[in-house]
């Protein structure tokens, strides 16, 4: 199979359908419900099915394209080409939306994808991430008065718990909730979203109970499903860490609403596989 074919199913793939576990965390969510969030749950799971038998977008918004890459035996240059290439084809066919934007002139420029390439096996990951849960995201710098927010862990559950509640549903909960504890601005940013790859219930080593506690917390606010209340406000929180400046404490934490399309695309026996 060439590179540029496997690329583009890849593509498919995050727009149309979502992976098993992602489906899974949907349907026990609308077990537990109040009757309208239950209601909504439903209609989000029936989307879905349509969506993959007509082989139609999951959303309107198809998101921006992340590509986390492992090289493998490819160029950079290769791999990059290949990606934009697939990405052309993709929007022409109306697979994605044109999603990108000039922000000085506001020319639509069709689909620009951020491809972050490291040395490695080669695998290819992908997070289609809509506009309105990037729009409440959120990044703090403890400590924080407001939030009385120390540099402590208690500090970094109250800015996640706060992040969720000023989002208050927007971005199209329930919410998948990436979390970097430390690093610099822009590492930090990254690496949270970089955790929306994990599988559901997949717990961090060293953040277990931070992230289960968040969960619960967070699922008692009341929010629920695209914030019409209810008890599915996070279907999953995934945390991590990165070292810090001494005088920097950072907590990001990247929202996903609940299509979270993020699948993996490696090569084997020459055949594409997904996962």
């Amino acid at each position: 199979m060439e590179l540029s074919e496997a690329i583009l199913g890849l593509i498919k793939k995050a727009a149309i359908e979502l992976r098993p576990d992602v489906l899974q965390s949907l349907e026990v969510a609308r077990k537990s419900d109040s009757p309208l969030a239950r209601q909504i749950l439903d209609d989000i799971v029936m989307n879905c099915r349509i969506a993959k038998g007509k082989k139609a977008p999951i959303c309107q918004d198809t998101g921006a394209l992340n590509f986390f890459v492992k090289k493998g035996e490819y160029s950079e240059g290769e791999i990059v080409t290949v990606i934009n290439d697939s990405v052309a084809k993709a929007t022409k066919e109306g697979i994605l939306r044109p999603n990108s934007v000039d922000s000085v002139s506001g020319k639509n420029l069709g689909n620009i994808p951020e491809v972050h390439i490291k040395p490695g096996e080669f695998e290819i990951k992908l997070l289609l991430k809509g506009g309105g849960s990037e729009n409440v995201s959120a990044q703090y710098s403890l400590p924080d008065s407001a939030l009385k927010a120390g540099r402590d862990l208690d500090g970094v559950k109250k800015c996640i718990l706060d992040a969720v509640f000023r989002a208050q549903g927007n971005g199209c909960s329930p919410y998948f909730v990436g979390i970097c504890v430390g690093g610099q601005r822009e590492s930090g940013y990254l690496e949270a979203k970089k955790q929306l790859f994990r599988k559901n219930n997949e717990r961090s080593k060293e953040l277990a109970e931070l992230e289960c506690s968040v969960k619960d917390k967070i699922n008692k606010l009341g929010i629920g499903p695209m914030g019409l209340g209810g008890k599915a406000t996070a279907l999953d929180v995934f945390a991590t860490s990165l070292p810090r400046h001494p005088a920097s404490y950072f907590v990001s934490v990247s929202l996903n609403c609940w299509a979270l399309r993020r699948w993996t695309l490696r090569i084997k026996d020459g055949k594409a596989d997904y996962s």
